[in-house]
């Protein structure tokens, strides 16, 4: 416990209290490069369905094609399945992977 005294000499008591907050993000949706699908279309589906800028869009479609997949995102399992199966849908390659902490 931390105290003070103020200008009029009362005495303030002030108590150290830790937050725990959670913020979990267990799970990453990973997109995958294919021959078939262009850079056109994957940029426009991470925009429509990731809600991912044009730029970072861009970003990551590059990133797919030169390493072979990329998570696109990451966060609960449950938010990001109607995403894999939106993404799946237009003919892309994806899936959802538990992150490895390490």
């Amino acid at each position: 416990m931390k105290s003070f005294v103020d200008g009029d000499t009362r005495s303030k008591e002030y108590q150290d209290v830790d937050v725990l907050t959670e913020h979990e993000e267990p799970c990453s949706l990973i997109v995958w490069n294919d021959d078939v699908n262009t850079f056109e279309w994957v940029i426009d589906t991470l925009i429509e369905v990731c809600g991912h800028s044009e730029e970072q869009a861009e970003q990551c479609a590059m990133i797919i094609h030169t390493q072979g997949k990329y998570a696109v995102k990451h966060g609960a399992y449950d938010d990001l399945k109607p995403q894999c199966d939106a993404i799946t849908e237009r003919g892309i390659g994806a899936t959802i992977e538990l992150k490895v902490e390490g």
